[in-house]
Order: structure tokens, then sequence, then C-alpha cells
């Protein structure tokens, strides 16, 4: 199990990168676009350097959602091999079938 704080704080990453999300794109759309004026584009990274750092998606962890396990974590089931293993050995994932040979 991992630490509750540490659970908790990528939650509150995951609340303010979805805060943001907005304002960076649009940021983001003006820094790229090369036809605007060079002072207009420096002005827009320097608005989007003073954005908290949380507020950017890269900083988001993917944790498991019944552990908080940081590592191991599969996408598609949103849990890490431990967890998907327990749950799969006593039958509560639908389909996952334990193999041998």
């Amino acid at each position: 199990m991992a630490k509750i704080s540490a659970v908790e704080k990528n939650k509150r990453r995951r609340k303010m990168v979805n805060r943001y999300a907005d304002r960076r794109a649009a940021l983001k759309a003006i820094i790229m676009d090369k036809n605007r004026p060079i002072e207009e584009r420096f002005k827009a990274q320097l608005q989007l350097a003073s954005l908290p750092r949380n507020s950017s998606k890269t900083r988001i962890r993917n944790r498991c959602d019944v552990t908080g396990r940081p590592r191991g974590y599969y996408r598609k089931l949103r849990m890490s091999r431990i967890a998907l293993r327990e749950l799969g050995n006593s039958g509560l994932i639908p389909g996952l079938v334990k193999s041998s040979w």
C-alpha cells in the first residue's frame, strides 16, 4: 500500500491539470504559431512559465487505483501487476485466466 499523502498529492495534481488545461493549450498555441510576432510569442512563453508546475500533465504519476502503487502499472486496467494478480486469482476479474503450461 502506498503512502496516502503520495496518492492524495497525485489527485491534487490531476485536479490542477484539469483546471489549467484550457489556459495552457491557448498559450501553447500562441507559442507554436510562427506567424505571430516574436514579442507576443515570448510573452506567452513567460505566462506559461508562470503557471504552477503541477498544472503540467507530465507531472501526473500513474498509480494503481486499488493500492496506489506507482510501478508495474497497466494502463488499460488502471492497476498494478500485483493487484491484478491478486484479484485475478480470487476470480474478481472477468475473463482473466491463470496461465499454466
